[in-house]
């Protein structure tokens, strides 16, 4: 973070300081590193002691300190002797304090702000955008999917005086969050992936995922840039919403950032790259799944928005080789079997850009196994959304789908219901269940894709495969 004395700090949260036989002053300054986990707490570092669904931050304050923490945000004063600031409620003055800092870079410097949101896509746009800028200057973007409330202001607070710019993920479960997390940080480019069914259930429909993507443009300035997907109708709508110029990109019916020649293979994607300006050039892609060439486009349209070359587009796309862990992450190679381990999250497009991805990428002579378990967080759409996957299953001629968990037993049943198929399915209680019969059924060469939300934890049986078949 950059340096601020205490009573800044006090300031910019809203808090009180209480000093507490510490040895720092009010006009101290600080500069550690900010966090809520005291795990990752070291010398010079702030404390943010943040209430949990399961435990309370303020319990881990005496081991934050013992790391080396001098400050402690919180909400109640402690006994420790340790500089205090005590706010109302800790994750709204972690907010506060990532705004005040962002204002601060941003009025010192030349920091330009990228805001990314979706329903999928953001981690991968993000790694691929951060790949393309870091090239160019010192580039602050979050560590795996840091996208909401605490994990957005968290990447914001690792800004620094020399940072050129912010890659900030922006998530969200509610209509509201995303316009929170802009006036946090207003981007001057903000993208806008996709609108699908992720978190349809805790958003209330459609409808209102409509309505909360929306906030990332909604309050761009008439020299900010919204990044649009033109492939999708319901982002394609936003247009209408924002003051802000308008950015393309898409493979289907538009001028702006496409994609054309686009084949797939095992060892990723390639396609021909057209920017804007009219520069067109090869990208040899080696994040695994067409879904991604979309994810490829927007990285490009915001780096092209910003100056960069593009050779360089090109060179720092081609040098990504994941989309992130757990994410079309390509594991095994014992006996020409390949795992593909998808797991980290779920939702009825990613779970059919996965499956499709198997398909297409299978030679022959390969069999495909999809494994797959619960796509969480889809309220009264569950029931049919699953058995829209054991269909595609099914179209796709996937040789064998194995679904894990009852949540997800819907997928088996429309599978089997379906009849006329020339794979089978099975069910299992467990991931333990599904890692016993994989190890028995698994021939050399099989293709075998590992997908479920999060919270059905199949990326652990997706990484015990990796292990067991490397």
């Amino acid at each position: 973070m950059i340096a601020l004395s205490l009573s800044q700090i006090a300031q910019a949260v809203g808090g009180e300081l209480h000093l507490h036989g510490s040895s720092l002053t009010a006009d101290s300054l600080v500069d550690g590193a900010v966090n809520t986990d005291s795990r990752e707490i070291g010398a010079g570092a702030i404390f943010v002691a943040k209430p949990g669904d399961v435990t309370d931050g303020h319990l881990f304050a005496p081991a934050a300190v013992e790391r080396g923490a001098v400050l402690l945000i919180v909400e109640r004063v402690l006994d420790l002797p340790v500089a205090q600031i005590v706010v109302p409620d800790a994750v709204t003055a972690l907010g506060d304090l990532a705004t005040d800092v962002v204002a601060r870079v941003r009025a010192a410097g030349n920091l330009k702000i990228i805001g990314i949101t979706g329903s999928n896509g953001k981690t991968t746009t993000k790694n691929l955008l951060r790949a393309v800028l870091n090239r160019v200057g010192p580039t602050i973007a979050a560590r795996e999917s840091f996208n909401n409330e605490v994990g957005a202001p968290l990447t914001m607070l690792g800004l620094t005086l020399d940072s050129r710019f912010l890659v900030a993920e922006m998530g969200a479960s509610a209509v509201g969050e995303i316009a929170r997390l802009v006036r946090m940080a207003r981007p001057d480019i903000g993208i806008v992936l996709k609108v699908g069914l992720a978190h349809a259930g805790e958003f209330g429909g459609i409808d209102a995922t409509v309505r909360a993507k929306t906030e990332m443009v909604t309050d761009l300035l008439e020299t900010d840039v919204a990044v649009l997907n033109a492939d999708d109708p319901r982002v394609a709508g936003m247009a209408a919403h924002t003051s802000a110029q308008v950015t393309w990109f898409g493979q289907h019916g538009t001028d702006g950032v496409r994609a054309t020649d686009v084949v797939v293979s095992a060892e990723g994607t390639a396609f021909r790259l057209h920017l804007a300006s009219g520069d067109s050039r090869p990208v040899a892609f080696r994040v695994l799944g067409e879904h991604h060439v979309m994810n490829a486009l927007a990285a490009a349209a915001a780096a092209e928005l910003l100056g960069v070359d593009i050779d360089l587009i090109v060179s720092a796309l081609e040098s990504v080789h994941t989309a992130e862990r757990w994410r079309m992450e390509v594991m095994g190679g014992r006996d020409g079997v390949t795992i593909i381990n998808d797991a980290y999250n779920a939702s009825p497009d990613s779970m059919t850009a996965a499956l499709k991805t198997l398909a297409q990428i299978r030679r022959p002579d390969q069999r495909t196994i999809a494994v797959l378990g619960e796509m969480s967080e889809l309220g009264e759409l569950a029931g049919e959304e699953h058995d829209r996957v054991g269909l595609l299953a099914v179209r796709l001629n996937i040789s064998q789908l194995i679904v894990v968990g009852r949540p997800a037993r819907r997928m088996h049943i429309s599978t089997i219901n379906e009849g006329s198929w020339d794979g089978e399915s099975e069910f299992v209680e467990s991931a333990d269940d599904a890692f016993t019969l994989l190890c028995a059924t698994v021939r050399p060469g099989d293709i075998v894709l590992v997908k479920s939300s999060n919270s059905a934890g199949l990326r652990f049986l997706g990484d015990r495969l990796g292990e067991f078949f490397s």
